[in-house]
C-alpha cells in the first residue's frame, strides 16, 4: 500500500481523533490517526531524514491534515533546543545583507531552524548586551563582523554555540571573503588606468572588515607604486558617505575604494553635487556589490562576492556544530572578483575642488 493509500485509509481515524476539534492538535493526536509512537512523530516533524520516507510523507500528511502548528517552546522541553538560531548585524537596512538574511533564512529552514534577525547599535559595548540578551532564547548565534575583540568572541563562545561572518577569528567558525584577492584586482585596474594615488575610506573603527580592505589596499598600492591615503568615515553609511568628500578631494588622490557600497554611493552623490564628476574626475570602487549599486549614475564598479552563499555556508556550519558532526572552529573562504561598471575611468585632470578646507 502506497503512503497516499495509507493516509487515506486513515481519513475515519482523523476525523474521530481526540481533541481534533475542541483544542490544540497534538504529537500525540497525529501518532493515534498515524498508529506510529509519538516519539517518530516528533522525529519526523523535528528534522527530515530521521525516520523512513514513506513514514515521513504519512506523518506530514496527516500533520496537515489535522492543522498541526509547531511549538518551538514544547519542542525545547525534552531536547533543551529552541530550534531557534540568531542572526545579528550592525545595520539590518545595509542592502549588503539582503542575499545573507534570504539565504541564511531558507537553509535555516531546510533544517529545521527558524531564524531570528537582530540589529544592534555598532559598538563594541552595545553588540555585546544585544548578545546577552537573546542567546538565552536561541540555540546559536550567527554575527556579522562583530565588532568586539577577539578574546570577547572566545568568551561568548564557550556557552553559545557561535559562526562570524566577514570576520576571522581564531578558534572561530568563520565565513570571510577573499579580501586580498579583490583588493588587488581593484587596485590593478586603477594603476592600468593611470591614477598613482587612491584614497581608501574607512567603515567603524573595530571593524575587521575595514581594517582588513585597508591594510590590502596599502600593501596593493605599495607593490603598485601608488600612494594609498587613509581616510576615516564618521559611520560606514550613504550619509557617512557623503561627509568624506571634501577629505576625499582634499587628499589629491583620483581615485577612491571604500570599505563597503553605500560610502561609495553617498561619496559619489556628493561628488556630482559639487560637479566633480564620476568617473571622468575621480573614480570610485565600492565593496560588497550592494543592491543599490546599479541603480547609481553611473553604475557603481565594486568587489563581488556570492553574499547568499555566505549566509549558506553560516547556517550549515553552525549546524555542524549543534549537531556535533563538524569540526567547529574551520574557516570558509569565498572568492572575490572586481565586478567593473561606470565608476571608475582614466585619470584626467585632478579635481578643482583641492582649495576647500578639509573637513574637521
Amino acid at each position: 500500500m502506497s503512503a497516499e493509500e495509507e493516509s487515506a485509509s486513515l481519513a475515519p481515524q482523523i476525523q474521530n481523533s481526540p481533541n481534533t476539534a475542541t483544542s490544540k492538535v497534538t504529537i500525540y493526536d497525529i501518532a493515534h490517526a498515524a498508529g506510529v509512537n509519538a516519539s517518530t512523530v516528533s522525529r519526523a516533524l523535528g528534522k527530515k531524514g530521521r525516520t523512513a520516507p514513506r513514514t515521513q510523507k504519512l506523518i506530514e500528511d496527516i500533520a496537515t491534515e489535522l492543522g498541526y502548528r509547531v511549538n518551538p517552546f514544547a519542542r525545547a522541553l525534552p531536547t533543551g533546543r529552541t530550534y531557534l538560531l540568531g542572526l545579528i548585524v550592525g545595520n539590518v537596512v545595509d542592502p549588503s545583507f539582503l542575499d545573507v538574511i534570504r539565504c541564511a533564512e531558507s537553509t535555516a529552514t531546510a533544517h529545521g531552524y527558524n531564524l531570528i534577525l537582530v540589529g544592534t547599535p555598532e559598538a563594541p559595548e552595545k553588540e555585546i548586551a544585544t548578545i546577552q540578551r537573546i542567546k538565552g532564547g536561541v540555540d546559536g548565534l550567527i554575527l556579522a563582523d562583530p565588532l568586539m575583540c577577539d578574546d570577547q568572541l572566545r568568551e561568548m563562545s564557550r556557552d553559545t554555540p557561535l559562526v562570524v561572518i566577514d570576520r576571522q577569528t581564531e578558534g572561530i567558525p568563520c565565513v570571510v571573503p577573499d579580501v586580498k584577492k579583490g583588493v588587488r584586482e581593484a587596485i590593478r585596474g586603477l594603476r592600468e588606468n593611470g591614477h598613482r594615488k587612491v584614497a581608501f575610506v574607512s567603515g567603524a573603527r573595530d571593524s575587521w572588515m575595514s581594517t582588513r580592505i585597508g591594510a590590502e589596499v596599502q600593501d596593493a598600492c605599495e607593490w603598485s607604486g601608488m600612494e594609498a591615503i587613509g581616510i576615516p568615515s564618521r559611520e560606514p553609511t550613504v550619509e557617512g558617505g557623503r561627509l568624506t568628500a571634501r577629505n576625499v578631494v582634499a587628499s589629491g588622490a583620483t581615485a577612491v575604494l571604500t570599505c563597503n557600497d553605500l560610502l561609495a554611493i553617498g561619496l559619489m552623490q556628493e561628488l556630482q553635487a559639487a560637479s566633480i564628476t564620476v568617473p571622468d574626475r575621480m573614480s570610485i570602487v565600492g565593496f560588497g556589490d550592494a543592491v543599490g549599486s546599479v541603480y547609481t549614475t553611473p553604475q557603481l564598479t565594486t568587489v563581488r562576492w556570492n553574499r547568499g552563499q555566505t549566509g549558506t555556508n553560516a547556517i550549515n556550519l553552525l549546524v555542524e556544530i549543534l549537531d556535533a558532526s563538524g569540526t567547529p572552529a574551520r574557516a570558509v573562504h569565498l572568492d572575490t572578483e572586481v565586478v567593473i561598471r561606470g565608476s571608475i575611468g582614466r585619470q584626467n585632470n585632478a579635481p578643482s575642488w583641492l582649495e576647500v578646507e578639509a573637513h574637521d
